[in-house]
């Protein structure tokens, strides 16, 4: 039996409350990932003792969800977005204190394989955002996914205080600094469980019979009886909306992997102290968090594609200004701009997606998405070391802004296409 629905144009109080429970289960899982980007690179040069190798945990994150985010999202779409999600929480569980183990032991190998389970964690929760997306209607679910990754907001706070208690302890007993994060993040993933537990039913039911929570939604014919909609990947790269969605969101994830790890060198190479280098980096997390609730609504006011392209073009002006400019607030506003870009980018290519696939399809297609995000994240990882190395810090950054001229491109090359055929 389904709960009493709110009046028309407002959001059912159950709705509300699973949100809330999903968006701060998504900070608890969170603060994992900002260890992860903020300390991975030290635990890996810690255990290695190389520093070529300091990329291995952002690329094991794209390698993560390349593989991961389809088959997760076809267990969503069969058993319902909670199991996904915590099965995915539970990987990240064991992967964190398999990864805190494998620094105490300085086992490389150990970190390795702790990571690879850690990551696939965090690829596989990411259903989180489906199931936000189920539960709204469609001109309130840039709002929805708004509403969950600001918990990563959240999660960009927990970091730290989990960071100073780890070197508090540290300090006390002489255990590794680097690995007593990672031993403490279980306690934080299990309460992001426990939350997952109480969100009922589960939201793709609530997908499924919107109508039942939403008296003013008109939900679209069903297929006629006995026809079955099979989901089909290579539906999503025909269509042209779907296409360019995705493309602008492996556009944002390829030109931030790439510019997250310019920043630090191009600011090193000037100069700046590492606390500088860890502001300029808070303002690019506050780019990509911060204002996840005002751009969701203005993609569901104005539309998907007047959040999302102005979004990649936003992240190709931020890659020029770190790639290319010298003083300190110049690369720390382009940091932000591409922080603010992926933002946009992501909240409004995930909503237009969900718009166009049925919820019993909606895990999968998300997923396509991811996986090629991922695809891209692992390519910028592989890439950007060489760039440098062979080349020069801008020779990285103009690899950043071609990534993000894809989907713009191929918007004008549709554009153009319309024209050409009335």
């Amino acid at each position: 039996m389904h709960k009493p629905v709110a009046p028309a144009g407002t959001i059912p109080p159950l709705i509300k409350r699973n949100t809330i429970l999903l968006a701060l289960s998504q900070a608890f899982v969170g603060a994992g990932t900002q260890l992860a980007y903020g300390i991975g690179p030290l635990m890996v040069i810690a255990v290695t003792g190389s520093a070529s190798l300091a990329g291995l945990t952002v690329g094991l994150f794209g390698v993560s969800r390349f593989l991961v985010s389809y088959p997760v999202g076809r267990i969503t779409d069969n058993y319902g977005r909670k199991p996904g999600v915590l099965f995915g929480q539970g990987l990240a569980l064991i992967g964190t204190f398999a990864s805190g183990l494998a620094m105490l032991a300085n086992s490389a190998i150990g970190l390795t394989l702790g990571m690879i389970v850690f990551s696939m964690g965090i690829s596989a929760a990411q259903q989180l955002r489906v199931a936000a997306a189920d539960m709204y209607r469609p001109r309130q679910r840039g709002l929805a996914l708004g509403f969950i990754a600001t918990g990563s907001l959240v999660g960009i706070v927990l970091s730290p205080m989990v960071m100073g208690l780890a070197d508090h302890i540290s300090a006390r007993t002489g255990l590794n600094a680097l690995g007593l994060p990672w031993l403490m993040m279980p306690v934080l993933i299990l309460g992001g469980m426990v939350l997952v537990t109480f969100v009922r039913p589960d939201p793709k039911e609530i997908g499924m019979h919107l109508e039942r929570y939403y008296p003013d939604y008109v939900p679209p014919p069903k297929p006629a009886a006995g026809a079955v909609s099979e989901f089909n990947s290579w539906d999503l790269l025909r269509r042209i909306p779907t296409r360019l969605a995705i493309l602008s969101n492996c556009a944002g994830q390829g030109n931030m992997a790439i510019v997250m790890v310019l920043t630090s060198l191009v600011l090193s190479h000037h100069g700046y102290s590492l606390t500088s280098i860890a502001i300029s980096h808070a303002f690019h997390a506050a780019g990509m968090f911060a204002f996840t609730i005002p751009l969701g609504w203005a993609s569901d006011r104005y539309g998907r594609e007047w959040v999302m392209y102005p979004g990649v073009g936003i992240a190709l002006i931020g890659a020029l200004l770190v790639a290319f400019a010298d003083g300190y607030m110049s690369v720390t506003l382009g940091t932000f701009l591409v922080g603010l870009g992926w933002c946009g980018a992501n909240v409004a290519s995930t909503a237009l997606i969900a718009d166009l696939v049925e919820t019993q399809h909606r895990g999968r297609a998300i997923g396509v998405s991811e996986s090629g995000g991922g695809a891209m994240t692992l390519l910028a990882a592989v890439v950007t070391g060489p760039l440098v190395e062979c080349a020069s810090l801008p020779a990285a950054g103009v690899t950043a802004v071609l990534i993000a001229v894809v989907p713009l491109a191929a918007l004008a090359w549709t554009k153009m296409a319309e024209l050409r055929a009335r």
